[in-house]
């Protein structure tokens, strides 16, 4: 007896028994027995070679186009944390950054290699600093920098909780350890004209720090960190506190300083006034000072390039190989003789 669509059917004791499904329940049946239709593509050896080969011909040029880029940006890398430590300390680099009575003043001279075209992108680089370890993230206060003392609960900020009987404003190690170098560029006795504005998000700006939340009583207690915030400018608009309060993944990373808006030649030499302020000597750190263009694939990066270049050449490479495995061990498309389990039935 045929089945009506939609309905199963069982026998018992020699019966044929019909159960009818529901209408809205004949759907999910077609789903669990799949039923539904499907593309079910037969990968044939050619269409396995033709995929890799495309995607070889297209993942290499792209590859060299993203190389092309990297190695058009203009990188300058200057490291300044030993050179800038006087002779006689460079055997204990922590008594020298510890003592106020030694001058932090540090010049460098930069030579400009190639043309770079404005905007020139500044930038201060650390090495081996931890700022995702867990007990250094989570001594922070979101809420705090939004709505400022509103918010009372600032008990993750430990132990930079408190100063002089209130929570301290913005609390916590991650704004206490402000970085706190700074650079001046001189170009011919000239001082050029560095940006400092418009460094951060702006979503940050606008949706993470207060626009009336004021830093009255950060660092002026007995325990003084990193940089000093101005009292009387607003959290939302003290941007280098909101560059370095988006803590880093990893112990090596890059974050802005300035924009220099005005071209360097090459040729050009520029000095740069520091002041050498930072203390990464305790735990063995790195400090560098960075200066770059950006193009259309932003900064100098070759890592892209070179991971487009090595897929495409891989699958060239099993394109090849499969061409040649399939003209020495050719094989009929469709063949149940040459399946595994009937060449092992009749093995045996």
């Amino acid at each position: 007896m045929e089945m009506e669509a939609g309905s199963t059917s069982a026998s018992s004791g020699g019966t044929q028994v019909h159960y009818h499904l529901p209408l809205h329940s004949r759907a999910f049946y077609k789903f669990t027995q799949q039923n539904l239709p499907a593309c079910r593509p037969q990968l044939t050896s050619a269409w396995v070679i033709a995929i890799f080969l495309v995607t070889g011909g297209l993942f290499i040029p792209t590859g060299l186009v993203c190389l092309r880029a990297s190695e058009s940006v203009v990188e300058i890398v200057e490291r300044y944390d030993v050179e800038c430590v006087p002779e006689t300390y460079r055997s204990n680099k922590v008594a020298y950054i510890k003592n106020s009575l030694i001058t932090k003043k540090c010049d460098r001279l930069i030579k400009i290699q190639k043309h770079m075209k404005a905007p020139i992108y500044v930038y201060y680089e650390l090495d081996n600093y931890y700022q995702n370890h867990r007990r250094y993230v989570k001594s922070r206060c979101d809420k705090q920098l939004l709505h400022g003392l509103e918010y009372e609960h600032t008990g993750s900020c430990k132990p930079e909780e408190y100063n002089g009987g209130l929570p301290i404003v913005p609390c916590g190690l991650v704004a206490w350890s402000l970085f706190n170098d700074s650079y001046a560029f001189v170009r011919e006795t000239v001082e050029m004209k560095v940006n400092r504005k418009n460094i951060a998000w702006v979503s940050d700006q606008k949706h993470k720090f207060g626009r009336n939340v004021y830093p009255f009583n950060f660092q002026n207690g007995s325990l003084i960190g990193g940089a000093n915030l101005d009292p009387d400018v607003p959290l939302s608009e003290q941007e280098d506190l909101i560059v370095w309060m988006r803590t880093a993944a990893l112990p090596k990373f890059r974050k802005l300083y300035a924009i220099i808006e005005e071209d360097l030649v090459a040729d050009d030499s520029i000095e740069v006034h520091i002041l050498n302020n930072y203390n990464t000597y305790s735990f063995g750190g790195k400090k560098k000072l960075i200066l770059t263009t950006q193009n259309w694939l932003g900064g100098k990066n070759s890592f892209l390039g070179i991971a487009y270049m090595v897929t495409g050449i891989i699958c060239v490479f099993l394109a090849i190989a499969f061409a040649l495995l399939h003209v020495k061990y050719p094989r009929p498309q469709g063949d149940p003789t040459l399946s595994y389990w009937n060449m092992k039935n009749n093995i045996s």
